[in-house]
């Protein structure tokens, strides 16, 4: 139990410091609403505890190793983040000249693709399979039982999804703000920017 309360407590240190995956949940939620931050939050706590699987397996070694690989994965999850935060920054100017009543009732983000967004956001992190292998080994020594590892998955999973679906509400909450047009146009640009420059960055390391 004290060594699952570890674990628990790295997973949600690291899971708080800002990263690209705190800037999907914030977008999300900000843009489609709580519900929407919420799926996002869901997708990532799986994205986890697929990463801990994958370092017990030692995939995720294996992927740190190889010098192809963790590129590929790289250029794909930087891709990925300039894409989405282009898309932001273009709808930045778009919601400029937006009436209120236009942007609140926007359609929202349906479940699947908030729940992709955050799952691709994290397992195209490159730094995750930094992470978790510099992390699990301390975990589970040689050759853990897959229950233990399995126990160790959930225990990611629910400390990564308890930090981010506090956030999607936190944001929620304050959505009826950030809604509006000029605030929402500020947000997009600032959160779009994020993200490309968290893109361009993990494609230059």
């Amino acid at each position: 139990m004290t060594v699952l309360l570890v674990f628990a407590t790295a997973i949600l240190v690291a899971s708080i410091v800002p990263g690209p995956d705190f800037v999907m949940v914030t977008r999300n939620a900000m843009l489609s609403g709580r519900a929407s931050g919420m799926w996002t939050a869901l997708g990532i706590a799986l994205g986890v505890s697929v990463w801990v699987v994958a370092t017990a397996a030692g995939l995720a070694a294996l992927l740190a190793a190889s010098a192809a690989a963790f590129t590929i994965v790289k250029i794909a999850g930087a891709a990925y983040l300039v894409y989405l935060g282009v898309r932001s920054i273009i709808a930045a100017f778009k919601d400029r000249s937006k009436p209120v009543v236009e942007v609140d009732l926007e359609r929202r983000m349906s479940r699947w693709a908030a729940f992709r967004s955050g799952l691709l956001c994290n397992l195209l992190n490159p730094k995750a399979a930094v992470f978790f292998t510099a992390l699990m080994p301390q975990f589970i020594g040689g050759g853990a039982h897959w229950a233990y590892v399995g126990e160790l998955a959930a225990v990611a999973m629910a400390a990564n999804g308890l930090w981010f679906l506090v956030l999607a509400n936190l944001v929620g909450l304050m959505r009826r703000f950030l809604t509006r047009p000029r605030v929402r146009a500020w947000l997009n640009g600032i959160t779009g920017g994020i993200m490309v420059a968290l893109g361009l960055r993990v494609a230059s390391n």
